[in-house]
């Protein structure tokens, strides 16, 4: 049992062998250990700010705060290795998240055959169970990962250093990794990814960046997907786009619809400004270090 966020986790399976520990890169992991932030209410002990509100009866309040503090600190740990290691291949690596049946499936796939010719693209796949999206990204031509959770609500960045192991090839390229459809526990969980994108879903209503204000709040761009189906819709893009700026002022906005093409262009340039904007911060940091040790001589 996840002792913060209250999912059951199982026996995680990842294509290429079962979930364990003999990898060269520094991983060690204790399975069901996930957590999400805790927040204090006079003498109530609650699972706030993100994955479920719950008590844990005969736990101490100092207890929880601990076990909180050292799964999040163990998390962020494994989530800098990834990120050492995505920025060794200078490897441009996003996180969608969103609630389930939001689209990012399609929106995947129909992004990916529309770089796939520029770079190279990888996908890790988390869902509790099935690799039928996994064989969805695999029919583009371009490899993916399933990671089945069990009862696992997200992805953590343990799981996603495992995952990488499998992959060659991703040299300057793109890596996605479509989480577990959740808008609650995947907000808490850094996986070494240079963004975090929501994919919203206009048939899911306006309101969900209140209702679930850290995965908006986490998230640096927002897709409002689908909307090809607003004619058919009681669905306000005005108000929904400013209750996410409520919660995060400086989030960007996509309207976007992967079935009609709507807005695919801007997010393909919003893909590419940000990854060369990622590859250029790269270089300068390495020309900093190239002077830093011109000036030992």
């Amino acid at each position: 049992m996840c002792t913060v966020c209250g999912c059951s986790e199982g026996e995680v399976q990842i294509e290429g062998g079962q979930h364990s520990h003999s990898h060269d890169h520094p991983h060690t992991h204790d399975h069901h250990e996930h957590a999400s932030p805790i927040e204090q209410d006079g003498d109530n002990l609650h699972f706030g700010k993100g994955p479920a509100h719950a008590h844990v009866a005969g736990m101490s309040q100092s207890r929880m705060v601990q076990i909180e503090q050292d799964i999040l600190g163990k998390n962020d740990r494994y989530a800098a290795i990834n990120r050492s290691r995505f920025e060794a291949l200078s490897l441009f690596v996003l996180n969608l998240v969103s609630s389930p049946g939001s689209g990012k499936t399609t929106l995947l796939t129909e992004t990916i055959n529309r770089i796939k010719s520029e770079r190279q693209v990888a996908v890790i796949e988390g869902d509790q169970q099935t690799a039928n999206d996994a064989d969805r990204i695999r029919a583009t031509g371009v490899p993916a990962i399933q990671v089945n959770t069990g009862k696992g609500c997200h992805l953590d960045a343990h799981m996603v250093g495992h995952a990488l192991d499998n992959f060659t090839e991703l040299k300057g390229g793109m890596l996605f990794i479509e989480n577990v459809g959740n808008l609650v526990c995947p907000a808490a969980f850094d996986l070494g990814e240079a963004h975090k994108v929501a994919i919203l879903s206009v048939t899911e209503g306006e309101d969900k960046p209140l209702k679930y204000p850290d995965m908006f709040h986490a998230a640096d761009l927002m897709i409002l997907n689908k909307v090809d189906l607003l004619p058919y819709l009681q669905f306000d893009v005005d108000k929904c786009i400013d209750f996410a700026r409520q919660v995060n002022p400086d989030i960007q906005v996509i309207k976007l619809s992967a079935t009609s093409g709507e807005g695919m262009p801007e997010w393909i340039e919003w893909l590419e400004n940000n990854r060369r904007e990622m590859i250029q911060q790269r270089i300068d940091q390495l020309e900093s270090e190239i002077h830093q040790f011109k000036a030992l001589l």
